[in-house]
């Protein structure tokens, strides 16, 4: 059976977008983990972007993939590519890279709240 066109673009989407929030996972744990030091940090980092780097690139439509893609690269040239990337910058970092996720987090998260004309709809409707 083969499979169309359409099916395998959705396939590479999926897979693309699976992969990017796995780096962002793992990069928010190893960011977390007081006991990761900048060489585990890189190494990790760099297996997970040639994982993904191996993945055929697909147009990412939400605002929150394309900034977790930005976010993802920026990071990647600051920190591996950096020759004098060192236990002390990985330090000063830390807070703020995890601001940064948290921020890409409160994104991906802002389109499941309720908009506020529907809040008000139901607001008072078990008082009578």
């Amino acid at each position: 059976m083969a499979f169309t066109q359409k099916q395998i673009d959705k396939y590479n989407r999926q897979k693309y977008i699976v992969e990017l929030e796995k780096i962002s996972k793992n990069i928010f744990r190893m960011l977390r983990d007081d006991s990761v030091n900048s060489k585990d940090f890189i190494l990790k980092f760099e297996q997970l972007k040639k994982r993904f780097d191996k993945r055929v690139e697909v147009q990412l439509d939400s605002e929150y993939h394309q900034e977790l893609k930005l976010y993802i690269i920026r990071l990647y040239n600051s920190t591996c590519e950096n020759k004098i990337f060192s236990d002390k910058n990985f330090d000063d970092i830390r807070e703020a890279e995890m601001s940064n996720l948290n921020r890409l987090q409160k994104l991906k998260n802002g389109v499941s709240y309720k908009k506020d004309k529907h809040k008000s709809k139901h607001k008072n409707e078990d008082w009578g």
